[in-house]
């Protein structure tokens, strides 16, 4: 049995997005672009990340919602894990969140609704796949 690879399956649902245009990131996996901009991107190890605003960054990981960057923890720049398929719609929830920001069409939401999106509410200590 082969292994998935969790960043196409992002891309294949991403990529339908009207113009975005995806293509190899230079440090191996996907990138994701709107207009110029990057939505985020995704390792060739399943770990996306993307670039926010400060303020929503700062929410989406006090709710567990996303990891800070490895490297850039005090940035706009936030990780999400993918561990299995079970991960996917909450991985997209946030690639749809920074494109739909991008695109300045983001529905009038509050930080609150964002964070607390069933979607993004997959119970992940159920997980027992490691980190």
């Amino acid at each position: 049995m082969g292994t998935i690879d969790l960043g196409q399956l992002v891309a294949d649902i991403v990529k339908t997005w009207d113009g975005v245009n995806v293509r190899p990131y230079r440090c191996g996996g996907v990138e994701f672009r709107f207009d110029h901009r990057e939505i985020g991107h995704v390792h060739v190890n399943g770990v996306a990340d993307l670039l926010m605003p400060v303020r929503l960054r700062r929410d989406l990981v006090a709710a567990g919602r996303a990891e800070p960057h490895r490297t850039q923890p005090h940035s706009g720049w936030i990780s999400f894990r993918m561990r299995s398929e079970h991960d996917l719609p909450a991985a997209v929830e946030l690639f749809r969140l920074n494109y739909e920001r991008l695109r300045g069409v983001m529905r009038p939401r509050s930080v609150t609704s964002i964070v607390t999106n069933p979607i993004m509410l997959a119970d992940r200590t159920a997980d027992d796949m490691p980190a």
